[in-house]
């Protein structure tokens, strides 16, 4: 289950995602389930100018 807020990154093609509404299931690119980062990382994300 996804929670508000949290960021995942896919391993293969680095695509970032936050989540704006949690739900059900897993989060999926490039056809594997993709990563859940650590606060610290993806409050590198949030506040990078490339995010």
């Amino acid at each position: 289950m996804t929670k508000k807020n949290q960021v995942y990154k896919c391993d293969k093609c680095e695509n970032v995602v936050e989540v704006k509404r949690a739900g059900e299931g897993e989060l999926v690119c490039c056809g594997e389930a993709m990563q859940l980062l650590s606060e610290e990382e993806a409050e590198s994300y949030r506040t990078s100018t490339s995010y």
